[in-house]
């Protein structure tokens, strides 16, 4: 599977897509980008003046890149419209503020991915290659009932 049908199964949209390109994606990891624009709607409130990325805004980047971008490769061609991710744990520590218009980094190791359940070590970097979160992130990969 390539990173681009990878970014195709993607089951998210505007304004809720925290993925614009992915780098690597092996059985055991994956490596994908997102640039937070300004324009986004959560700036408007957020820190009225000086705007920060909050922090479930972080978390879900690292969901959509670290977990459900790998889920989709380890799964192949059993993804399909019936398939469901559930975010299910996090276990996150956040380090420095992230700014509208920074483009950070996202790379996620697989813990153990079995039962349908992926467990990931998931870094965010900014683009001076700093720590500005990590965690343990767990979910479930089913079909609709």
């Amino acid at each position: 599977m390539t990173l681009e049908n990878i970014l195709a199964k993607l089951p998210y949209s505007k304004p809720f897509h925290f993925v614009d390109e992915l780098l690597h994606v092996d059985e055991n990891s994956i490596t994908g980008t997102y640039t937070y624009s300004e324009d986004l709607d959560f700036y408007k409130g957020h820190f009225s003046g000086n705007p920060v990325t909050p922090g479930v805004i972080l978390t879900e980047t690292m969901a959509q890149i670290g977990m459900v971008c790998l889920g989709i490769y380890l799964l192949k061609d059993t993804f399909n419209k019936d398939t469901v991710v559930a975010f299910t744990s996090a276990d996150m520590h956040f380090l420095k503020p992230v700014y509208p218009n920074e483009k950070v980094t996202v790379t996620s190791q697989k813990i153990f991915f079995r039962f349908g359940k992926l467990k990931c070590d998931v870094i965010m970097t900014n683009e001076a290659g700093q720590e500005v979160c990590k965690g343990v992130l767990s979910g479930m990969i089913t079909t609709k009932l």
